[in-house]
């Protein structure tokens, strides 16, 4: 009878023993990954025409083949209004700055 008292302490320490690993195991899971999946972003057919003619364009240029297709940068243009809102919000942040300077 010592015997299968014995076998079920040692059952039940060995039971707290895995308990405790898997405890761990979660909570090192939990911090290689935060559980949230990003979705993935979309490419518009413009973005990829551009990314393989300025990738044709390295490759000739390496290559030292003559016809290099030159790649124009994108034009970004603020509008008038929006300048003006710029140069207004500015003004307005150097005025209280020295507002708080006196």
């Amino acid at each position: 009878m010592d015997i299968l008292v014995q076998l079920k302490a040692e059952r039940d320490k060995a039971a707290q023993q895995v308990n405790a690993l898997d405890t761990a195991i979660r909570a090192l899971s939990g911090l290689n990954s935060t559980g949230v999946t990003r979705e993935r972003r979309t490419m518009s057919a413009a973005a990829r025409a551009r990314i393989a003619t300025a990738q044709r364009a390295r490759w000739a240029k390496v290559k030292g083949q003559r016809k290099v297709v030159s790649i124009a940068p994108k034009r970004r243009r603020i509008s008038p209004a929006g300048l003006a809102r710029i140069r207004a919000a500015t003004k307005a942040r150097w005025a209280k700055w020295r507002a708080a300077q006196k």
